[in-house]
């Protein structure tokens, strides 16, 4: 019988989870060194760096049958080849494929009969479908087109792996609603560890101690360039939400992390590099703005801010599938006024934020300790050893 310390699972993904410089990243990174911690044998099959098929190329692959373009743009035929080589020198118990543009360099465990454990971070399709709906003209429509073509392969991979582990209980309805209702669909939440703040500054006898940032108070804002939601997002923050801010809280200062650098900063902004540690953005007195319209999975960027006790406003769609409550663990707006008005009491009442870091943090230690979580996923794993439950065959191309 099979039990953790002797699973031996090979992971496949299409971007390396080390430096964790976004969510993905960081919740793959968690992940594995939870799995090793749990004494299981992994190996690792990523890129060096992400190396997205050009697009040209991409479209007519795409246009030739070879699947939506969201996925024949991330088509990496080296790593299929190499996680083949793998599958046939050395017994592996299953696959764990780590989000859906990583599902075809697997293709050789489905033709092996390995069973292949899909990791959804998100509904892809959802996130295509919502970003369409806000882009006007024709690239609105194309990108509806895609859409939907993504939105039938995904019910495909969601049928075809031995089981589908959507974050949030959200995701993991609207996948079975595209799978037609088949696919084996497990919730495994996203784990995050215990931070505290983190020592950045330094004391004057050398000790090392949390830094503020300047601002009355200071407004964080994390960007990550190249993906059409975080880019909506932060455009619409910095041309209606921040004006706001500022005109209901004079004093506050906006510190743009990982912002482009060759943008001029927003009036009463300033702009940081992308962190080398995070603890730089999530800072002593700071406040979380988590401005997402287009959203999907769960924001590893608001369990960062629980685990080091910075409070949160964030829209509706950035805090959905965290199980939270506004005004417990954080504050929602939906509109840019709403977020002045949070961002004010926040600054007014430090009762307030100090109950919401508070709460925040029972959340992540009951709902993502990283221990737990392994243990979850570790059930998974062992029950679709246990069963048999092999690839079902055949292409997930269509």
């Amino acid at each position: 019988m099979k039990t953790e310390s002797s699973l031996r699972v090979l992971v496949v993904a299409t971007k390396p989870p080390w430096p964790p410089v976004d969510g993905g990243r960081l919740l793959l990174s968690l992940s594995l060194d939870g799995l090793a911690a749990a004494g299981c044998r992994v190996t690792l099959v990523a890129p060096d760096a992400p190396a997205p098929t050009p697009v040209g190329v991409a479209v007519l692959r795409s246009l030739a049958g070879g699947g939506p373009l969201a996925i024949t743009r991330h088509g990496q035929p080296a790593l299929g080849r190499k996680v083949e080589r793998l599958l046939k020198a050395e017994r592996f118990d299953l696959v764990h494929v780590e989000q859906l543009q990583a599902l075809p360099q697997a293709e050789a465990a489905f033709r092996l009969g390995v069973p292949v454990v899909l990791r959804e971070q998100n509904v892809e399709s959802d996130l295509w479908a919502a970003t369409a709906a806000l882009t006007p003209g024709l690239k609105g429509t194309l990108l509806g087109i895609e859409a939907r073509r993504l939105a039938r392969w995904e019910g495909d991979a969601v049928r075809r792996a031995a089981a589908t582990l959507p974050l949030t209980a959200e995701d993991a309805s609207r996948l079975r609603t595209l799978a037609e209702g088949g696919g084996n669909l497990r919730v495994v939440r996203a784990p995050f560890p215990e931070l505290g703040p983190g020592p950045v500054g330094t004391l004057g006898d050398g000790g090392a101690k949390p830094s503020a940032l300047p601002g009355d108070p200071a407004v964080v804002l994390l960007v990550s360039r190249g993906w059409l939601p975080n880019e909506d997002s932060v455009a619409w923050f910095l041309g209606d939400v921040w004006p706001a801010v500022r005109a209901g809280s004079p004093g506050a200062v906006l510190h743009v992390f990982g912002a482009d650098p060759d943008a001029a900063p927003p009036p009463g902004g300033v702009h940081h590099p992308a962190p080398k540690d995070s603890a730089e953005a999530f800072a002593p007195g700071a406040i979380l703005a988590v401005p997402l319209r287009i959203a999907s999975g769960v924001r590893m960027k608001i369990l960062e801010a629980w685990s080091r006790g910075v409070p949160v406003v964030g829209t509706p769609a950035a805090v959905a599938g965290l199980e939270a409550q506004d005004g417990r663990e954080l504050l929602v707006a939906a509109d840019a006024p709403a977020f002045a008005r949070a961002v004010a009491r926040l600054h007014r009442e430090p009762g307030l934020a100090a109950r919401l870091v508070e709460e925040g943090g029972r959340a992540r230690r009951e709902r993502h300790d990283p221990a737990r979580v392994v243990a979850e996923l570790l059930e998974v794993y062992l029950e679709v050893v246990a069963l048999g439950l092999g690839g079902t065959g055949g292409s997930t191309l269509r």
